[in-house]
């Protein structure tokens, strides 16, 4: 194995290798004629209220620098003006955010990110993708990335059917993408915990929302048509929430949910190397999950 630092170079190899860099320090790692893929680190938590968040530590945890991507949910800010400059422009990062412009406090997302994105995207047409300052994506050179804040439908029926309204069109617009050859990355609150593995009590909880039949089925639609938990494939016996109801001190107990994901399309799925849960992270009633991603 031989590693080197190049100015300007070009390299082959006897099975036809060839490779030009031009950037002014590039470490290049070549074993048998094959170069080492470059680690993204993608981060998503629902922070349960950015301003909350920042007051408990966030933008600290976020400048030691040690995610590439860090998508928020449940920002719960109507207009980002009215922010910390820690909160909009942190050492290291530039920050996209979709606020809910149809009530105050409520919902919002954010991404904050080292790489820049060739496109950003709120405005999905007229429907529910648009409203609620739910859903933002960002188009990186190497894959689609959309983080979103999925509806709760534990407020009654109008809601739960407002849910899964949001889920079958969202789920028509990745099928979009994928149809146009886009490697597709969604991550955030999906608001439900999709097998029994994924919460502490699951028999209490078959007629809760976050884990009724009819939520689960439609997240049973997401591996045929080509999109897959990538914690569960990584780790598919593993026990482990992200979500803590805080009034009953479930936390202290891991009494949990695992109602926050990341979903990858098939094509991408062989260069997702890790899928993790950081629940040692507080400052939420959610805890941060994540995916590294080689490019």
């Amino acid at each position: 194995m031989v590693r080197e630092t190049f100015s300007r170079a070009y390299c082959s190899s006897e099975d036809g290798l060839r490779c030009e860099v031009l950037s002014k320090s590039f470490f290049i790692t070549i074993f048998s004629g094959k170069y080492s893929m470059k680690k993204t680190t993608i981060i998503s938590w629902n922070v349960n209220g950015i301003r909350a968040a920042e007051r408990k530590g966030f933008v600290s945890w976020l400048e030691k620098g040690e995610y590439d991507i860090v998508c928020v949910q449940e920002t719960k800010v109507f207009d980002e003006g009215v922010l910390s400059e820690k909160l909009l422009a942190p050492d290291g990062y530039t920050a996209y955010w979709n606020c809910c412009k149809e009530r105050k406090g409520y919902s919002g997302v954010a991404v904050y990110t080292k790489i820049p994105p060739i496109n950003v995207k709120t405005d999905f047409g007229k429907n529910l993708l648009s409203r609620e300052g739910r859903v933002i994506e960002l188009e990186f050179p190497e894959f689609t990335l959309l983080n979103i804040y999925f509806p709760n439908g534990g407020s009654g029926d109008e809601r739960l059917t407002y849910k899964l309204r949001f889920y079958d069109e969202f789920y028509e617009y990745i099928l979009s993408l994928k149809e146009r050859g886009k490697k597709v990355i969604f991550c955030g609150d999906v608001n439900t915990a999709h097998n029994e593995i994924d919460l502490s009590r699951p028999k209490e909880n078959e007629k809760v929302s976050g884990f009724l039949p009819v939520e689960r089925a439609w997240m049973d639609t997401l591996a045929p048509a080509g999109f897959l938990d990538s914690f569960r494939a990584l780790h598919p016996a593993e026990a482990k929430y992200s979500w803590w109801d805080m009034k009953t001190r479930a936390r202290e107990r891991n009494v949990g949910w695992r109602i926050d994901y990341f979903f990858v399309s098939e094509n991408i799925l062989d260069q997702v190397s890790d899928a993790f849960i950081l629940n040692e992270v507080e400052g939420s009633d959610h805890c941060p999950i994540g995916i590294i991603v080689k490019v």
